[in-house]
């Protein structure tokens, strides 16, 4: 067994409050010398330092190079560029490279990009990297009871990561520990930094003033592996706050009416950028929840300004020394005076309102004023089933604290929920501390369920039963992620996403028409009664309870460490490479599936039950989109085979193709791939023998990572020529023998009935990229310059 070594534990009590900064007027340069601070990049990495000198350097290079004010998140992006001399910079067109500071997974990636990572031969990780057990833990019972099922039935993939992270020197949050993005914000988040992280809603570090970019297990794989990370230049949204939150309305309502201002595609190729006097009246675990769900908009990140309300939370956590650090930073974490953003949005604090966002996309924004009119209009179920507060998204002592006043509110009137209500603390200092300040037990009065400190629900790891599959029903949550049969796998649950408090409070009413801000509840005397609008501290006043030591620290002699893979698991499977390409046009394939309307991660590979199988490409590419509809008969998991005529899953026919040895292509709709960064979604059309993704335009994760995979992600220069395809038919994709960056490709079409139609398709590749494809996949290019 491994030991487990010691951490320091948070901070017990609320330092005295620091100064905040002076907001710029220009963008003069601040000089100094920051290479003399040696100041830990965490508490748990004393050896490991937080390096202001390389950005400060990198960016004394780019002034001089654009001569023009820059973003905050320019100034971060630029200031980890490998090359800032040399490296062309056009925001939306040049391909960066870049050095991330640190590298972060969860269970379910961390198990691919484990495997990648060890068959690329090295002994050990470049940079700082973590890994966090969220995503296995099913929420059934309760958390203690969940908890040691998930460790029993995931035994072997707890082990086997246990093993891996300390034979490459790499960081081991067990499970019960939290959820990555909350372990991330309390531990290893900094202003100024750089991360990337093998989970979609990586971006949680941004309320810190991090860029922290979701990304697939292969990109992880090059930073742990020393090679420069590519990153396409991102444009920035700037998103100006005036006045000041207050009353019911939460951060929440800041992201949710954003998303209903830019949908899940606007923010595409962007970093979303917040500034304005309104920052300050946010506190620093709420900007991480803006930027949590920015990825809900399809951004690159999001990034808020260094203020005081970082200050006190790093201060609150035991990192007072980076506070101190990032404040003589400052000039170089805000943005300069005069820059210029690519589309600014304003949103007014003093009136914006509290907002309801769905049912099926996280982009349906409507206001709380109007939310009654509009399901009645749409027919949603008013009836509330479930309320579900926590998640990576809303889990801070904030939002608990918040929502507890509520509970406690109806408790003087006797009053209970009268909806089913589920709390998901974000890590287990959170669970400490709210059970210690009695957060919890108010909560749970009100008939509340405190489920582990994982993901559960959030992510489809929930064993629902008091709903039967096919039955329409509403339910409320502070998660992040709407999409048909997300959370329950019942395609028919109408799931909407508010606030922690506004679901407590429709909770409580069990209605999901009840307005908490003029409408009146019942008290167990009969009387009628109106919630005062929440409030709660945004650090707790007693400071963090650490709770529970759940990190393995990687041992200082890693030598005699084996790493654990069972040759006849049928959950972990080491990896083959895949081929490389043959040198020729692709001629004469069938199209597998065209795919119609929403087409989003979930769809392609699905999780829930699936996500036992991540570490095991072969079984899990049994699941590879059996969620898609099917254009040609409307039906899921249901095409036909061009060569037998039979109908079977999407998965069936696809080996059935393997194994004659017929490459095949997808054809797809709009933002395909949107949602989680799972590279399973990539990693599976390639094991089962796919040539291209051809759509109308890609979520950039998943566009990404099909390159990775040495797969061709291509689009329609015309999108309405995606009618021109056919399911029947059969395809060529003509010019790859000159692949060249920005040079189109062809796709012609054969049609049943001997016609044809050629179609342009344009790429995004570079040189680099090219090259993975020709190797076969990033991972192949990789160990040939190793060898």
């Amino acid at each position: 067994m491994l030991s487990n070594a010691s951490f320091m534990k948070a901070a017990k009590a609320l330092a005295p409050a620091v100064r905040s900064y002076v907001p710029a007027r220009t963008y003069a340069q601040v000089s100094g010398n920051f290479a003399n601070q040696k100041v830990a990049m965490s508490n748990l990495e004393q050896d490991k330092f937080i390096n202001y000198q390389r950005i400060e350097d990198n960016l004394q290079i780019v002034r001089k190079r654009l001569n023009r004010p820059l973003t905050l998140s320019e100034k971060v992006v630029y200031g980890h560029l490998d090359d800032a001399e040399n490296q062309d910079i056009v925001r939306g067109q040049s391909y960066l490279k870049l050095r991330p500071d640190r590298v972060a997974c969860q269970d379910a990636t961390a198990q691919m990009a484990l495997l990648q990572f060890m068959s690329a031969g090295l002994p050990s990780v470049a940079v700082p990297t973590t890994v966090h057990c969220d995503h296995l833990i099913e929420a059934q019972q309760g958390g203690a009871k969940d908890l040691a099922r998930a460790i029993d039935i995931n035994k072997e993939v707890y082990d086997f990561l246990a093993t891996a992270t300390a034979k490459y020197n790499i960081g081991f949050w067990r499970p019960g520990s939290g959820i990555i993005h909350q372990i991330i914000l309390e531990n290893y988040a900094f202003p100024g930094g750089l991360m990337i992280g093998t989970d979609s809603h990586t971006p949680n570090a941004g309320g810190l003033g991090m860029v922290a970019i979701g990304v697939g297990g292969a990109d992880a794989v090059d930073v742990m592996a020393d090679i420069p990370w590519e990153l396409k230049c991102p444009k920035v949204i700037g998103v100006k706050l005036n006045g000041k939150l207050n009353g019911w309305t939460s951060p929440k309502d800041v992201i949710l009416k954003v998303a209903g201002i830019l949908t899940v595609k606007g923010g595409t190729g962007a970093i979303v950028e917040y500034f304005g006097e309104g920052v300050d009246s946010i506190s620093c675990t709420g900007m991480g929840t803006i930027c949590n769900m920015g990825a809900e908009i399809g951004a690159t990140t999001s990034l808020f300004p260094m203020n005081k309300r970082m200050s006190d939370y790093l201060t609150a956590t035991g990192r007072a020394n980076i506070a101190k650090y990032a404040e003589s930073f400052a000039h170089n974490l805000r943005a300069d005076e005069g820059a210029q953003y690519d589309e600014v949005i304003e949103i007014n604090l003093d009136t914006l309102e509290p907002h309801i966002n769905g049912p099926f996309t996280p982009d349906l924004a409507t206001p709380l004023s109007k939310f009654k009119e509009t399901a009645k209009k749409n027919g949603w179920p008013e009836e509330l089933k479930v309320g579900l507060i926590g998640s990576c998204t809303n889990s801070s002592y904030e939002d608990m604290a918040r929502s507890a006043s509520l509970a406690e509110q109806a408790a003087k009137h006797g009053l209970k929920a009268k909806a089913k209500y589920t709390i998901t603390p974000g890590s287990e200092q959170i669970r400490a501390t709210i059970e210690r300040d009695g957060i919890m037990d108010t909560l749970t009065a009100a008939g509340g369920v405190v489920l582990a400190n994982a993901c559960g629900p959030c992510i489809g790891q929930w064993d629902r039963q008091d709903v039967p599959k096919g039955e329409k029903n509403s339910i409320i949550t502070s998660y992040n992620r709407n999409f048909t049969g997300r959370n329950d796998g019942n395609p028919a649950t109408h799931a909407f996403v508010a606030s922690p408090e506004i679901v407590t409070a429709l909770t409580l009413a069990g209605d999901m028409t009840f307005n908490p801000i003029t409408d009146s509840l019942t008290g167990s005397d009969g009387k009628p009664f109106k919630l005062d609008a929440p409030h709660g501290f945004d650090l707790p006043p007693k400071g963090y309870d650490a709770g529970e030591n759940t990190y393995q620290a990687p041992p200082a002699d890693r030598s005699s460490v084996n790493v654990a893979v069972d040759p006849k698991s049928n959950r972990l499977q080491l990896l083959t490479p895949f081929a490389k390409w043959d040198g020729k046009d692709i001629t004469n394939v069938p199209v597998l599936i065209k795919a119609k309307g929403k087409c989003t991660t979930d769809h392609i590979s699905m999780a829930g039950p699936w996500l036992k199988f991540r570490g095991h490409l072969d079984n899990i590419s049994n699941n590879m989109l059996i969620g898609a509809v099917n254009a040609e008969n409307d039906a899921v998991n249901k095409v036909k085979n061009q060569f037998t005529g039979e109908y079977k899953g999407v998965p069936d026919v696809a080996r059935e193709y393997k194994a004659d040895g017929v490459k095949w292509v997808v054809i797809g709709d709009e933002n395909y791939g949107e949602g989680s960064s799972r590279e399973h979604a990539a990693l599976e059309p390639r094991f089962l023998n796919g040539a291209a993704i051809i759509t109308k335009s890609f979520a950039r994760i998943h566009e990404t990572n099909l390159k990775k995979q040495g797969m061709l992600p291509l689009t329609f220069a015309n999108p309405a020529d995606y009618d021109k395809v056919q399911s029947s038919d059969k395809v060529d994709i003509i010019g790859l023998t000159d692949f060249q960056e920005g040079k189109p490709l062809t796709l012609r079409a054969h049609h049943a009935d001997g016609s044809s139609d050629d179609i342009t398709l344009n790429h995004t590749f570079n040189p680099g990229q090219i090259e993975w494809f020709k190797a076969g996949s990033a991972l192949n290019l990789m160990r040939e310059k190793s060898a």
